[in-house]
């Protein structure tokens, strides 16, 4: 079944917190169109609080593809992190969009320091949370989630939270594989060639 994604994007959000979850998710689809797999394709887009160009934390500029006022209804909402969380943690027009829309997700999700925003607007509130290493104290400190730490990713209910950057990768081949099959997941993670072991080697 085809699933809407929307990922959130502010001024100041880390680069590969959602470059790498579009790029799985878009692979998804086109490892389906090579299937030539006649079924509805999964639709990605991102979302901004009024549309138009934000600046990432790097320096990349996105366009969105949607406000919150014109944004269609979502199953998947992925939150990415970045500095920007600091600010946007105390915009209640972005907290209340991301409450409002993760209530009707079937899968609420987020990578880095974007759970201190799903814990802040309520979805990830109680809930096993995990972020990137260097925060995961200040975020438990607030004291609204238990906090994980040394995982790549934390599943509670239907609420998934990925630890920083490269992460989110792991994070959204985990998803399709939920949403389309381990074996599908499996052919996009080979699609992207994304072979995370073995880590780096200073003297290759």
């Amino acid at each position: 079944m085809a699933s809407t994604i929307g990922i959130l994007i502010f001024d100041d959000a880390e680069e590969l917190d959602f470059v790498g979850p579009w790029e799985v998710f878009t692979a998804s689809n086109e490892i389906r169109n090579h299937l030539k797999d006649p079924t509805p394709h999964d639709h990605v887009l991102m979302v901004s609080q009024n549309g138009g160009t934000i600046k990432c934390a790097k320096g990349m500029r996105v366009i969105a593809d949607h406000s919150f006022a014109d944004c269609p209804p979502l199953d998947v909402l992925l939150v990415p992190g970045g500095q920007g969380t600091r600010r946007e943690v105390e915009n209640p027009a972005m907290l209340q969009w991301i409450a409002q829309t993760a209530a009707k997700c079937a899968w609420v999700t987020s990578v880095c320091t974007g759970s201190l925003l799903l814990t802040e607007a309520g979805p990830a509130a109680g809930r096993r949370v995990t972020t990137h290493w260097g925060f995961a104290d200040q975020l438990a400190a607030r004291g609204k989630a238990t906090v994980l730490k040394n995982v790549r990713y934390v599943r509670d209910g239907n609420v998934v939270t990925a630890a920083g950057v490269s992460a989110g990768i792991d994070m959204a081949l985990w998803l399709t594989g939920q949403m389309h099959g381990v074996n599908h997941a499996r052919a996009t993670q080979r699609l992207i060639e994304y072979d995370p072991a073995p880590p780096y080697s200073a003297d290759v």
